[in-house]
Parts: C-alpha cells; sequence; structure tokens
C-alpha cells in the first residue's frame, strides 16, 4: 500500500485550507504559542435561511457501544502497548470544516482511524462535523468548551469548560465520548484530573509525539517529526485547520505502513 502518489491531491486540498487556516490562531495545546485572545463565548446564532440550513445538525446517530477498557490504566494515558503494531492518531478538533473533511477521507482512503478531540465552539460552529467524524469509523472525544488555558483556572470555570463540550457531544452524537484531553497543556493537573472524572471521562488522553504541526512549519517538517519520534503504542498529537498537516497525512500514514504500523482509534490501541 502507498500514500505517496495522493501528495499532489493533498496538495490542491491542503492549499483551499490554508485559506480558512489562515484565520484561526495557531495555538497547541503544550502553550508553545501565546493565545491571540479567548474565542467569543456567545452563542452561535442559528438564524433561517440558507446559511443556517447548511450548519444545521443531523439528528444524533444511535449510541455507540464501545469495548472495555483493559483494567489497570492510569489516571492519564501517554501512548497504548508497546508491542502493538498499531499508533493512534489524535487530531485536536478546531478549524475549518474542508480541510478537516479533506484530512478524515484521506484517512479513510488509507484505511486508517483517529481519534479526534473537538472543542465545544468549533460544535458549535460546524456541528455536522461530530456525526462527519463518527460515520467515518473514527473516535469523537472532548477538548474543553473554548479551548482556554484549563489548567489555569479555579475549578468551577475548569468543569464548565468540560461540561459544556460535553453537552455539545451529547446533543449531536448522543454521548459525550470516552475521552478528554485538556487545552493548553499535555498533561492535566490534579484538580482537572478529578473534574474530568466527575463530568464522565475516568482517562485523560495525552501523548508521547508532539507533532508541533500547530506552528505550521510545513508538511515535510510535520511528516519528518511524526516519523522521527513514533514507536509502536504511540499517541501522536496533531491539528485539524493547518494545511502542512492536510498535506503531511500521506506520507506519514505511508511511513507508519512501512513499518508495519496501523493508524487506529485509541480504543482500538489500548484494546488489541
Amino acid at each position: 500500500m502507498t500514500f505517496l502518489h495522493r501528495r499532489t491531491v493533498l496538495r490542491a486540498a491542503a492549499g483551499s485550507a490554508l485559506a480558512g487556516a489562515a484565520g484561526t490562531a495557531a495555538v497547541g495545546c503544550g502553550g508553545d504559542r501565546p493565545a491571540a485572545g479567548p474565542p467569543s463565548s456567545a452563542p452561535v446564532s442559528r438564524g433561517t435561511g440558507r446559511g443556517a440550513a447548511a450548519r444545521a445538525p443531523a439528528l444524533p446517530g444511535p449510541p455507540l457501544i464501545l469495548p472495555a477498557l483493559p483494567a489497570g490504566l492510569p489516571a492519564q494515558i501517554e501512548h497504548g502497548p508497546r508491542r502493538a503494531h498499531a499508533v493512534a492518531l489524535t487530531f485536536h478538533g478546531r478549524g475549518d470544516a474542508k480541510s478537516a473533511t479533506a484530512l478524515l477521507a484521506e484517512a479513510e482512503r488509507a484505511g486508517a482511524r483517529v481519534t479526534v478531540l473537538a472543542v465545544g465552539d468549533w460544535l458549535d460552529a460546524e456541528p455536522r462535523m461530530a456525526r462527519r467524524v463518527l460515520d467515518g469509523g473514527h473516535e469523537l472525544g472532548n477538548h474543553t468548551m473554548r479551548h482556554l488555558s484549563i489548567c489555569s483556572m479555579p475549578a468551577k470555570a475548569a468543569y464548565a469548560e468540560i461540561t459544556e463540550c460535553a453537552d455539545r457531544l451529547r446533543r449531536l452524537t448522543g454521548g459525550i465520548g470516552r475521552w478528554f484531553r485538556p487545552s493548553r497543556a499535555r498533561r492535566a493537573t490534579d484538580q482537572v484530573v478529578r473534574l474530568a472524572r466527575q463530568a464522565g471521562y475516568p482517562h485523560i488522553l495525552s501523548y508521547d509525539v508532539d507533532s508541533l504541526d500547530f506552528t505550521d512549519p510545513g508538511a515535510e517538517a510535520v511528516r519528518r517529526t511524526v516519523l522521527g519520534a513514533v514507536r509502536p503504542g504511540s499517541v501522536v498529537s496533531l491539528h485539524f485547520g493547518h494545511a502542512g498537516t492536510v498535506a503531511a497525512l500521506p506520507a506519514i500514514l505511508d511511513g507508519l505502513h512501512r513499518r508495519g504500523l496501523r493508524a487506529v482509534t485509541t480504543t482500538e490501541l489500548l484494546t488489541r
């Protein structure tokens, strides 16, 4: 199996995505770059007419029945079993819907499945993306409501960031998803771990490979960073909304395939 011949096609999709990504601050979750300011917390106006109809969410499908996780998993999960012939590519869900759709479609063409940690205000703006993720066989989780620095927030505000996003997921999909990842932090504080558990997330999904794609270093740099650090069982942090990530994905998947590694959902990685 090879994916390199699709680079030309993906470059075209990436070019289109770049226009949408340009309006989004390139901010990762490790605090590597300062925020351009929090997004508005005002509710999205549904309005009337064709624009509002395009954003109207589809009805939730049937609740997903997920396999039970192995006993003894840590509160914060950075990687899966190192004996596994698989990795989990996890995407922070925010940014241009067209580039996100192109990325999901490329993963599906390659037989790969990914985990998307959605930001709540992105789900407000792009509600159809929730079902798009699940209908493609991928996994959907919680990445807070507004992508603020949750580990430095008071408990009440931090809990609201988790539960408001969970409410969006429940409304759009019938469930809150299995995974929670803190915003602007690789690992959660003890307080955020406790609040996430209280909200219905027993485990924090961290990662052991940071692609740094949110810094927009270009597709080749993203590919090199991921393939240079990935190991069997790795959980890789990537982002929607960045053209270089879309363009890099075929080569990343090809590189994994050459090493005998499959891209699977986080649940599948941990239950193999």
